[in-house]
């Protein structure tokens, strides 16, 4: 294991995308393109973007040495007459993988769901993507990286 807490993190998070989620998916049985991590370009699998920055702490987190990060995972979504439903199927089954892993394994202490937004496309029936944005916060504690 990498001894960057940000790398485990990723790591963590990119495994459950591409594990549980894509059986969470798979059950719906539902058309739903699987999470795919790769270089790949093609229509029967989406890959996300996964951002991750550190919060500003607050003093009580400062005081019991507490770190914070936001994790944003985007997904696009092609424009389909689908579209809207594949967003909400991914919305769904990530916060629901999340729900069930609030630990990522051991890597943090606690991972939640702060926000979900919906994004259609500036212009209808142009297609331009849909897209859905996951944000996430999670703590570690007695790791003191932002000093």
């Amino acid at each position: 294991m990498n001894d960057f807490i940000e790398l485990q993190i990723l790591e963590a998070v990119r495994g459950l995308l591409t594990g549980r989620v894509n059986e969470l998916l798979n059950d719906l049985q539902l058309n739903i393109p699987n999470v795919d991590l790769s270089d790949y370009k093609g229509g029967s699998a989406v890959v996300p973007v996964i951002a991750l920055s550190m919060c500003e702490r607050t003093e009580k987190e400062r005081i019991i040495l507490q770190d914070a990060y936001t994790l944003t995972i985007t997904f696009n979504v092609p424009e389909t007459g689908e579209s809207e439903l594949v967003c909400y199927a991914y919305s769904s089954t990530v916060c629901k993988a999340f729900a069930e892993e609030t630990t990522l394994g051991g890597v943090v202490d606690r991972v939640i769901v702060i926000g979900k937004k919906y994004i259609p496309p500036k212009v209808a029936n142009c297609g331009m993507d849909w897209q859905v944005v996951i944000c996430l916060r999670i703590t570690i504690e007695g790791v003191n990286n932002a000093d």
